[in-house]
């Protein structure tokens, strides 16, 4: 029996994942390219192999009880002198994504456990790097804006090789999507 490294997280869909990817590339970030652009729910977390069919039954009854909701970045924010980390900052779906961790590290659940840090969804675009790149990707990013809908989240696998692969999408288990907070439709608005 053998174990494996695991996380789970919402992805950034196309085009931003592969834009702040490269930015991240460009800051200096040798991780970049290994790491999926995403948003936290569960950080690397070592499980016998075993144990991963009992992860994906848990996550899948989470995403089938899960609604989407819309998720808004904008900005920049930072860890350091904590952890040096530069992030996007997720403005919209914060709430969602603190409450889907929880479920995701359920106490009753195959990955419960404890976080080294409190829960703080973000992006990160720049980790461990020169304290100089740190500021330029801070700035950088600093008016850096996309939203989309949230319509699930993944499991991924670390490899030998440091660089995380999906294993699974988990859909949640409506398809209907609030619109975006502070955004009017203008569509649906009949002009009299």
């Amino acid at each position: 029996m053998g174990t494996v490294t695991i996380g789970v997280s919402i992805a950034v869909p196309e085009p931003h994942g592969s834009r702040l990817q490269q930015l991240r590339a460009g800051f200096g970030d040798a991780a970049a390219y290994g790491i999926p652009t995403h948003v936290t729910l569960l950080p690397p977390t070592e499980v016998a192999d075993t144990a991963v069919p009992a992860v994906e039954a848990h996550l899948a009854e989470v995403a089938a009880a899960g609604r989407p909701f819309p998720m808004r970045l904008s900005g920049t924010g930072t860890f350091r002198p904590l952890s040096p980390v530069v992030y996007v900052r997720v403005v919209e779906g914060a709430e969602a994504c603190t409450r889907l961790q929880q479920q995701v590290r359920d106490p009753s659940g195959p990955v419960a456990r404890e976080l080294q840090f409190p829960y703080h969804p973000h992006v990160t675009v720049a980790h461990g790097i020169d304290e100089a790149a740190m500021d330029r990707a801070y700035e950088d990013l600093a008016g850096y804006e996309a939203e989309w809908p949230c319509t699930g989240f993944a499991l991924y696998e670390q490899g030998a090789d440091a660089v995380w692969r999906k294993l699974r999408d988990f859909p949640f288990g409506t398809v209907v999507v609030p619109p975006q907070g502070g955004h009017v439709d203008r569509g649906s608005v009949s002009a009299r």
